[in-house]
């Protein structure tokens, strides 16, 4: 190669560099943009705590998630709340989910391990069937952990080990922290944090179906005390009509129904795409799908708004067919 070609070589190298990197940043620009519009992008969930676990106050943490795990971090959750053991119950099962399968409800694994525990048959944790079932899965999990004298003061990777029997047992203390995050979101009361998922809003939902759920995730107590209607009539002229599912919470509950309160508003979001959920209110916050940057929004509690949050209620609105 002459000189003169060396030379040529040297000037196009850093134009090629810097078009690549162009080209790098208008894809990432794109993407950004996709997923902060409404409705743009693939759908994603967030879960952000401030000042969890061992975090020192004020800081910020977050764990994001795929639609599908964040409703099987809702049913692990769910499960644990329903059954009355403390958060880290809670933690720990998530923990150990994030590491046997990412949260996800896996039909294959090592030798017959199957779900989101990656629990046997032959080992006596179920039928396929049963371990295939999220609820089923968390709850023999945290039966078994329950069975643990003094799990919560044994560091994570011993509970979860003695549990899960696993190969690799340190590998559950890197999901900790993420694990702690999504237990802030879903049980701490103490601890200010919320999910949020974006992605576009439902087109329609089955309020029946959405009862079905709550009761096999937070058990029969949690519709107890609920009633549904149909919003229509109180919304906005032209607004899409909407059917409630409202959960009545124990006034007076303290800290328990303000868990189990936050849970289940948490869980509605979580679970949003795959049950056509399209509002949420608690508290004195609502979520709306496909809208305002997707996070919960402080709302008014006079009433102005068919979507208002009530006192001790969690209020799940749902988008029907005209």
């Amino acid at each position: 190669m002459s000189e003169t070609d060396r030379s040529r070589s040297r000037r196009r190298r850093p134009l090629r560099v810097a078009l690549g990197l162009a080209v790098l940043l208008a894809v990432v620009g794109y993407f950004a943009v996709q997923r902060s519009s409404n409705g743009g992008g693939a759908p994603y969930c967030t879960a952000t705590a401030t000042g969890a676990g061992s975090a020192s106050a004020g800081t910020e943490q977050s764990y994001e998630m795929t639609p599908e795990q964040a409703s099987n971090a809702a049913t692990i959750a769910a499960v644990g709340i329903s059954k009355g053991l403390p958060d880290r119950a809670v933690t720990i099962a998530l923990a150990t989910a994030m590491q046997e399968s990412a949260l996800r409800n896996l039909d294959h694994g090592d030798r017959d391990s199957l779900g989101l525990f990656q629990q046997r048959p032959s080992q006596g944790w179920g039928t396929p069937e049963q371990i295939m079932d999220p609820v089923y899965s968390a709850g023999i999990f945290y039966d078994r952990l329950a069975e643990i004298k003094g799990y919560t003061r044994l560091p994570l990777t011993v509970a979860a080990q003695r549990v899960q029997l696993s190969g690799f047992p340190q590998a559950y203390a890197k999901h900790e922290p993420d694990a702690t995050v999504l237990t802030a979101a879903f049980g701490e009361s103490a601890t200010p944090a919320t999910l949020t998922c974006s992605g576009p809003a439902p087109a329609a939902g089955d309020p029946e179906r959405i009862r079905a759920e709550l009761t096999r995730a937070f058990g029969k107590e949690a519709l107890g005390t609920a009633h549904g209607g149909v919003t229509a009539g109180r919304a906005k002229p032209g607004a899409v009509p909407e059917a409630e599912v409202t959960l009545r919470l124990k006034k007076d509950g303290g800290p328990v129904e303000a868990r189990r309160g936050r849970a289940m508003a948490h869980w509605a979001v979580a679970r949003s795409k795959e049950l056509g959920i399209a509002r949420v209110s608690y508290g004195t916050s609502g979520w709306t799908a496909g809208t305002g940057g997707n996070r919960w929004q402080p709302r008014g509690t006079g009433g102005s708004d068919p979507h208002d949050p009530v006192a001790d209620e969690v209020r799940i609105f749902v988008a029907r067919r005209g």
